[in-house]
């Protein structure tokens, strides 16, 4: 049965792209209209053309995990996230763009960093992978950051890793990338005993 477990695996598949067109092109993501040859026939998909993202579980010491709450406007919610930014600084790989993210966003540094586990957000509407990466060794960082926007009200806090699991499970915390994190987390640190 493992052996089965270890093919599971997504499949590249590049079917030829006829035309695309660049619908709206955006301050932080453009919307791209794709003309594609697929089987015996042709399909026009429209999507969000993402620059891609990161986002950090950070945890101390005392196994609590750091969350983050600030205005969504699609949702028109406060939700709670893990620290997360764009990645979109030219070159930046992902690790240093989430060392960079959570200096900004909760004015905090890491010791120690492993990737803890990579996702599409929403394969069937955008483009975008968003890395999540493990932090611990937390030290408050040198300087602290000015924010702005739905930045300027963030709310941290420093919540047992259970507790936001069970938030998650009931439904109370309901952010995507916040509930692939945290079950990673708990499920890695189950595994390491």
């Amino acid at each position: 049965m493992p052996e089965q477990a270890d093919g599971l695996r997504d499949e590249p598949f590049e079917p030829e792209v006829l035309q695309s067109d660049l619908v709206y092109e955006g301050r932080v993501w453009d919307v791209r209209s794709d003309r594609v040859r697929y089987r015996d026939g042709e399909m026009v998909r429209q999507y969000v053309d993402h620059t891609g993202a990161v986002a950090i579980l950070a945890l101390d010491d005392e196994g609590r995990v750091l969350l983050i709450q600030q205005y969504r406007h699609p949702i028109r919610h406060r939700d709670w996230e893990l620290p997360a930014g764009l990645l979109d600084v030219e070159g930046e790989e992902p690790l240093a763009a989430a060392r960079r993210e959570l200096a900004e966003e909760a004015d905090l540094t890491a010791a120690h960093w492993e990737p803890l586990v990579s996702s599409w957000t929403t394969p069937g509407g955008n483009d975008e992978m968003i890395h999540i990466f493990l932090a611990t060794g937390i030290a408050a960082a040198e300087t602290a950051h000015d924010r702005e926007d739905e930045e300027a009200d963030i709310r941290v806090e420093w919540v047992p890793l259970a507790d936001a699991v069970d938030a998650v499970l009931a439904g109370r915390m309901r952010n995507g990338i916040l509930t692939i994190g945290v079950l990673a987390a708990s499920q890695r640190l189950r595994d390491r005993g």
